[in-house]
């Protein structure tokens, strides 16, 4: 099994099989309870595998015709076997970096990670660690360890880190946005407002406009009746009058005012006075107090006291003389109540 975890156990200094084995026996959950199990049963001899015995060729029995050896013939091949049972490869051998190796798979797992290619049989034997290689190989594992766990930490935190600068990154664009959309909102609502305002400003310009024209007319025809009445014209004829006892006095002539001025009362006790024609509509004092109120009190009425009366909407076509408000007379604005 060539993964990882058994990588840095042998790394470490473990062989292939005890890392193996530490890694089964704790079920493949990583490589700090396979260290934890080696350096617990690290007294324990490593599994021996079983020499492979190779079977020797059925020796033929000798034909009739064979030819004995001879005696130089046996020497040679006692010597030759001689030789090859004192030189029995005990190990192989990195010829780049010179370290041995007690199985073939250390060797490929050795090669695949550094990259050497070169190796050769070794009549020298790996010798077991002794007691203060042993101790040192400890200190080396847990060092390793350690550096492990602060290297793991330390990415924790600095991710920790990045998702927390990402989080606050995300609120602050949420905020930005939030902020902008209601900036874009409030600007729609003052431009609204202004519109509205310069319409109503415009419609009051139009009212005002239309009154004052309206006065024109009206003093320009007060005018004309005027000259007309002061043209020299030829007296009736006059028959003498007879007084009678029974004959009755003539009734005094009724007075005619071309104006009237009216007091204004608010709802917050301000009293505003103002002349108006007396030809002139009620709307247009209902004008003049709209232009001139300092209380928002909304939509309202104008009523009198006496006599008590309150003006409706029909009302405020009529002519002031024809509503009795001429030559002075008492106004009270009323708040309109809601329906």
């Amino acid at each position: 099994m060539s993964s990882p975890d058994v990588a840095m156990l042998v790394d470490m200094g473990f062989s292939i099989a005890k890392a193996e084995k530490a890694l089964a026996i704790t079920g493949n959950k990583g490589v700090e309870p396979a260290m934890e199990w080696l350096l617990a049963h690290c007294d324990e001899a490593e599994p021996i595998p079983e020499p492979v015995t190779m079977s020797e060729p059925p020796i033929a029995e000798s034909a009739p015709d064979a030819i004995a050896a001879t005696p130089s013939q046996e020497s040679t091949a006692s010597a030759s076997g001689q030789s090859a049972q004192t030189e029995v490869a005990k190990s192989m051998k990195c010829d780049v970096c010179g370290k041995l190796f007690a199985s073939t798979l250390e060797m490929e797992f050795h090669a695949t990670k550094s990259g050497h290619d070169q190796f050769s049989e070794s009549t020298e034997e790996k010798k077991p660690l002794s007691e203060e290689e042993k101790k040192e190989q400890l200190r080396k594992l847990e060092e390793k360890l350690k550096e492990k766990r602060r290297e793991r930490e330390e990415k924790e935190k600095q991710e920790a880190f990045e998702r927390e600068r990402l989080r606050i990154r995300s609120g602050k664009e949420m905020t930005e946005a939030k902020r902008k959309l209601e900036e874009i909102e409030m600007q729609r609502i003052l431009e609204q407002r202004k519109r509205e305002k310069e319409e109503e400003r415009k419609a009051r310009e139009r009212v005002k406009i239309q009154i004052e024209a309206d006065k024109a007319a009206r003093r320009a025809k007060a005018a004309g009746l005027n000259n007309q009445a002061i043209s020299p014209t030829t007296p009736p004829a006059t028959s003498p009058i007879v007084s009678s006892p029974t004959a009755s006095p003539s009734a005094p002539a009724r007075k005619d005012y071309n104006e009237t001025k009216l007091q204004i009362r608010l709802t917050n006790g301000q009293t505003l006075m103002q002349s108006f024609g007396s030809k002139e509509q009620l709307s247009a004092v209902r004008l003049f107090i709209d232009m001139n109120r300092k209380d928002d009190i909304g939509p309202f009425n104008l009523m009198t006291n006496f006599p008590k009366k309150v003006f409706t909407e029909d009302d405020y076509e009529t002519p002031l003389d024809v509503l009795g408000l001429v030559p002075s007379a008492v106004i009270i604005v009323q708040k309109k109540a809601v329906e």
